[in-house]
């Protein structure tokens, strides 16, 4: 016994459609528009691919009158396919992002190529083309509509749009998969940095494999070799004479770079780097 499953509307009015995914219709792709028909919301009469037989098809199966093409969707015409000009194309991908069926062949900054026998003609890779390299060229005479595409032709970009739009989603999905295993890794290293932390010895010696202690030591033993060096000048009577003469201005770049020095534990006198400083007038 034979198990018969009955289609919806829905996929009854998607069937019967040319499966270009061209958008000209005003939706997304063929599947939207069949749903946007079943629910009263679009006209049957929005598909410049089907044309006026598409339109016959779609009367039919809804038990309405046969009407015009709403040419604002455009206009029926013989069947286009995409070619790209290879000597202008710099293969910025953009033309392969927009095939809704995979049509378009290359890489980054490699040349691209039109698989003519799976291109809809649906135009949607000439807009984003930086450099106008892409051409439809009609391929099918005086047919247009219905006569210039076939039911086998609409079933297998039906499945390619399908394959698509899947591989899109799990690159998507892997995509953001991706982005929380980073950032747990993060949270994790510095649950770890943080616990470390708190575990160490207040007055533990800093590791020699802590780059950042090893960069504050280095500092440290700079700013003490200067502060013997300068109180030896001093005594010797050669210590800076302009000290008195100090402008607001560099006086604050001072003042900053002591507060630096302060905030990373580099001194533990306020003046140890000014001596002067806390002798002169307010």
């Amino acid at each position: 016994m034979t198990a018969t499953v009955s289609k919806t509307l829905t996929e009854r009015i998607e069937d019967l459609l040319p499966q270009t995914q061209c958008t000209k219709c005003g939706y997304p792709a063929c599947r939207p528009y069949a749903e946007a028909i079943a629910a009263g919301e679009a006209n049957y009469n929005q598909c410049p691919p089907g044309g006026a037989e598409g339109i016959a098809r779609l009367a039919a199966l809804l038990g309405k009158p046969e009407i015009p093409l709403d040419t604002t969707h455009g206009v029926e015409r013989a069947r286009p396919v995409a070619v790209i000009d290879e000597n202008v194309c710099i293969g910025c991908t953009l033309c392969m992002q927009a095939c809704p069926v995979d049509a378009i062949a290359g890489a980054a900054k490699q040349m691209h190529t039109v698989i003519a026998e799976l291109c809809t003609g649906c135009d949607l890779c000439v807009p984003p083309c930086p450099v106008d390299c892409i051409a439809m060229v009609p391929v099918t005479g005086a047919r247009t509509g219905w006569d210039a595409w076939s039911q086998e032709e609409a079933d297998l970009a039906r499945a390619r749009h399908d394959r698509h739009m899947a591989r899109i989603e799990r690159e998507r999905a892997e995509a953001e998969a991706r982005a929380s295993a980073r950032q747990a890794a993060r949270a994790a290293q510095a649950d770890q940095t943080n616990q470390a932390a708190q575990e160490a010895p207040a007055a533990a010696p800093a590791s020699s494999d802590d780059p950042e202690a090893k960069k504050r030591a280095i500092i440290q033993a700079a700013l003490e070799r200067a502060r013997k060096k300068k109180e030896e000048m001093a005594q010797l009577g050669a210590g800076p004479k302009n000290t008195a003469q100090v402008s607001p201005a560099v006086q604050a770049q001072i003042d900053a770079a002591e507060e630096r020095r302060r905030r990373l534990g580099l001194t533990g006198d306020e003046n140890a780097s000014h001596p002067d400083k806390g002798d002169k007038p307010a």
